[in-house]
């Protein structure tokens, strides 16, 4: 059992930078970083990913927050500026790519 979770740890310390450069890949796919900077904020008054993982940072539900956000939209978290609604994200594509913010330090 210890081989096989040291094995686990090695596979994941390795794919790690590319599972995040894939999900930065999506949210530029998605065109999420046409409003969203990774680390600070662009010319729209959206939050940076790195803003958006110290806010929700030690909290357990943040992704169940966040996916249908992701999706749906939202207003009123960030100040006045409406997020849209993203109907070509997927519910798997969402949950990927708030994964890959909420890990954003």
């Amino acid at each position: 059992m210890k081989y096989f979770t040291t094995s686990l740890i090695a596979i994941f310390v390795f794919l790690a930078p590319s599972i995040c450069h894939a999900d930065q890949a999506l949210a530029q796919k998605k065109v999420c970083l046409s409003c969203h900077g990774i680390e600070k904020r662009t010319a729209f008054p959206a939050p940076s990913f790195k803003e958006v993982a110290a806010k929700y940072a030690n909290q357990p539900a943040a992704a169940d927050k966040l996916v249908p956000k992701v999706m749906k939209g939202g207003t009123g978290v960030w100040g006045v500026m409406t997020m849209p609604a993203n109907p070509q994200v997927s519910a798997t594509e969402a949950q990927q790519l708030v994964a890959w913010i909420l890990s954003q330090k």
